[in-house]
C-alpha cells in the first residue's frame, strides 16, 4: 500500500514537473491590428508555431489592437511591463524621435519587402532597432510587413514626370512631403473618403493600400490605372518584446524565437504577395484596368528625390543622422540608388 502510494506521489508530481516545463515562459503581446483582420491572423498562427517549435515551453497570447493599452502606446507599455512584447508599425513612436518614422517607412526607398527585410537582417536595420528601442527597455526580435502598397490612380503614371500636378491623397508628414517634392499635390484626406474623392475628381490619385485590397474595395474600378508593384510605402512591423524578458531567456528559447519570427515573416509576406498577383490576374482579366510597373530608372529617380526629404527628417535627430546614413549606404551599394 505504500509504496502504491510513493508511487502515485511521484508520479503526480512527475506529471506537475512535466507540465511546468511543458510551458516554461508564458507571455502577452499586444497587437496594431484589430481581430480579423489577416494580419492578425497571421501574428495568431504566429503563436502557434511557436508552441510548436519550442515543444509547449513557450506560450504567447495575442491580443488585438486596443485590448490593453492605444496602439501609440504599446512601446512604452511593453518597457513597463504591462505588456511583454507587440507586434507594431515602428512609425508610430515617431513622436519620440523622427528615426522611428524614418526607418518604419523611408517613403520611396522599396520596390519588394525582401529589399527591407535584407536591409533590417543584414545591412544594420536590426542594430539599429536595438540601439533606438533599448533605452525604452525593449528588444527587436525580427521585422515583417504586409507588403508594399500599390498606387491608385485614376490617370496614367509610368514615371515621375507623369506625377506633376497630379492632386494625390496622402497622409501628412514624409509622404506627403516626398510627393509635393516630386512635383504632385498632396491633399490630406482620411481614409474614409477616398473612394468619394476620387469618384467626384477631388483627388486623381491616392495612397491607400495593397493592390488585392483596393481591388477588394473597388477603388481600381473608379481609378483604373494603378502602379504595380508600389514604389512609394512599405511599412517596417517591428516584433519586439520587454528587454528584461528577453535578456532572462536562454539562448535556446532566444533562437526559437528569432527562427519563428522569420517563419513568420516569410508565410505572411509570401501569401499577400501571392493575394496581390491573384487580385492582379482578376482585375487585367476584366479588361478595364491598366497596371503600370514603373521601370527601375523610374523608381530610382524617385528615390533620388525622396533622400532629399530623408535628410531632412535626418537633421531633426543623430539617431535619424544615423539611420539616414545607414539606409542611404545600403541602398547605395546594392545599386538601388547613385
Amino acid at each position: 500500500m505504500k509504496i502504491t502510494k510513493l508511487a502515485s506521489t511521484a508520479l503526480a508530481l512527475g506529471l506537475v514537473a512535466f507540465g511546468a516545463h511543458a510551458q516554461d515562459y508564458s507571455f502577452r503581446f499586444q497587437s496594431s491590428d484589430p481581430a480579423g483582420n489577416p494580419n492578425f491572423e497571421f501574428q495568431q498562427a504566429w503563436t502557434e508555431d511557436l508552441r510548436k517549435m519550442s515543444d509547449g515551453r513557450v506560450s504567447v497570447e495575442m491580443l488585438p489592437v486596443g485590448t490593453i493599452v492605444d496602439y501609440k502606446e504599446t512601446q512604452d507599455a511593453v518597457g513597463a511591463g504591462l505588456i511583454d512584447g507587440h507586434i507594431t508599425d515602428t512609425s508610430y513612436f515617431a513622436g519620440k524621435d523622427p528615426a522611428f518614422g524614418l526607418i518604419a517607412n523611408p517613403v520611396g526607398a522599396w520596390s519588394d519587402p525582401n529589399e527591407m527585410i535584407d536591409f533590417v537582417e543584414n545591412g544594420g536595420g536590426k542594430e539599429l532597432m536595438n540601439e533606438m528601442v533599448g533605452p525604452y527597455g525593449l528588444h527587436f526580435i525580427g521585422v515583417t510587413t504586409p507588403g508594399l502598397e500599390a498606387f491608385v490612380s485614376k490617370v496614367p503614371l509610368d514615371g515621375v514626370a507623369d506625377l506633376q500636378g497630379v492632386k494625390i491623397r496622402t497622409p501628412e508628414g514624409l509622404i506627403a512631403n516626398v510627393f509635393a517634392a516630386a512635383g504632385a499635390a498632396p491633399v490630406n484626406l482620411p481614409a474614409s473618403e477616398v473612394f468619394t474623392s476620387l469618384d467626384k475628381g477631388v483627388i486623381d490619385a491616392a495612397d491607400y493600400s495593397v493592390f488585392s485590397v483596393n481591388q477588394e474595395v473597388g477603388l481600381n474600378d473608379i481609378a483604373p490605372n494603378p502602379v504595380y508593384p508600389g514604389f512609394h510605402s512599405l511599412p517596417l512591423v517591428e516584433v519586439s518584446m520587454n528587454k528584461d524578458k528577453w535578456d532572462a531567456l536562454p539562448a535556446d528559447v532566444q533562437k526559437i524565437f528569432e527562427e519563428s519570427v522569420k517563419k513568420f515573416q516569410q508565410t505572411q509576406v509570401n501569401a499577400l504577395k501571392q493575394r496581390d498577383l491573384d487580385a492582379v490576374k482578376a482585375a487585367e482579366a476584366g479588361g478595364k484596368i491598366t497596371v503600370h510597373d514603373w521601370a527601375p530608372e523610374e523608381r530610382a529617380k524617385f528615390r533620388g528625390i525622396a533622400r532629399g526629404e530623408w535628410q531632412k527628417l535626418a537633421s531633426q535627430s543623430p539617431m535619424a543622422q544615423k539611420v539616414y546614413d545607414t539606409l542611404t549606404a545600403y541602398l547605395t551599394d546594392k545599386g538601388l540608388m547613385q
